[in-house]
């Protein structure tokens, strides 16, 4: 199976990595400067214990390449309008679509474009891009995969699972990947709320008292949720707290981190589509409400570089 990966990041760089160290055949779709590095130097990939560079194929939008079977999409929201131009012509009729996004606005503009062909991914990595190393900072590697549709008979092909199942990943097929893809939006739209609302990291919030407002962020969430059908988990609810309400915890989000980095961040498709569907649902949401007009209005002035939508690392 040929797979094709659409960012050479943080999580496109981890993944296809052990993907390559398990023998399967992989491209990935980058940026010119990307690939001039990758092509010169090969991708470096430092994980807990082990570092490693390897020789890699890369492509550019535009150089020819017949279509792949399985396209894997790890870049961030802010890329995808490149993302759908650049790909189209490496996506074949029979080709798989599998993107690795927060949130889920982007379903179904992929849905559109590539109708029939796009299945709901997950990872959970704790990975970034340092210069052109990617770095791995912690053992956590899971990848979790399932159908969209509910038809009888569908599923995830089997070639897809055979080919993604690979030493140093914990790869799950779910029954039920809407609804794990859910249960991540609601945690990372709560983090986004908390650290980017409140400025801080978990410790600091609470260290100013602020943790009835963290257990108030959680629970407006999981409300919208719970109304559009996908209710979260025992489980995932007792992790949202673990994570965000632990005192003199440093654990911050990417929107935080994005957003005080001066850099392009994921507010509209984590926070403002959530928001959307909240209204439509008639939830409540105050605190995320709060949060999207405190980012909205820190948007940079037209024009500055840190405005400008970015193509795949």
């Amino acid at each position: 199976m040929r797979i094709l990966i659409v960012g050479a990041g943080a999580t496109g760089g981890a993944f296809g990595t052990l993907l390559q160290e398990a023998g399967r055949d992989v491209t990935y779709l980058v940026r010119p400067a990307r690939a001039a590095a990758l092509r010169r130097s090969g991708l470096r990939f430092a994980s807990p214990g082990n570092d490693r560079t390897h020789p890699v194929a890369a492509l550019v939008s535009g150089e020819h390449a017949d279509p792949f079977d399985l396209v894997l999409i790890t870049v961030k929201a802010t890329a995808l309008d490149a993302v759908l131009t650049d790909l189209r012509p490496y996506v074949g009729p029979k080709t798989q679509v599998l993107p690795i996004l927060n949130g889920m606005a982007h379903l179904d503009r992929l849905a559109q474009a590539f109708p029939g062909q796009v299945l709901g991914g997950l990872a959970k990595i704790v990975a970034t891009l340092d210069g052109d190393t990617v770095r791995q900072l912690t053992d956590l590697t899971t990848l979790t995969v399932g159908t969209l549709t509910q038809t009888r008979g569908t599923g995830v092909p089997a070639p897809v699972a055979e080919a993604l199942d690979v030493p140093g990943v914990e790869f799950t097929v779910s029954d039920d990947i809407t609804g794990a893809l859910w249960e991540k939006w609601v945690f990372i739209a709560a983090a986004g709320v908390v650290t980017c609302l409140f400025r801080g990291p978990v410790g600091r919030v609470i260290d100013a008292g602020g943790l009835p407002r963290i257990m108030d962020a959680i629970a407006e969430l999981e409300a919208v949720a719970d109304k559009a059908g996908h209710p979260v988990s025992d489980a995932a609810h007792a992790q949202s707290v673990a994570l965000l309400a632990q005192p003199g915890s440093a654990f911050t989000s990417s929107l935080y981190r994005d957003l005080v980095a001066g850099l392009p961040t994921e507010a509209e498709h984590i926070l403002g589509d959530l928001a959307e569907r909240a209204r439509q649902l008639g939830v409540p949401t105050p605190l995320l409400d709060l949060t999207l007009i405190q980012l909205r209005t820190d948007l940079p002035a037209p024009g500055r570089p840190s405005d400008t939508a970015r193509r795949p690392h």
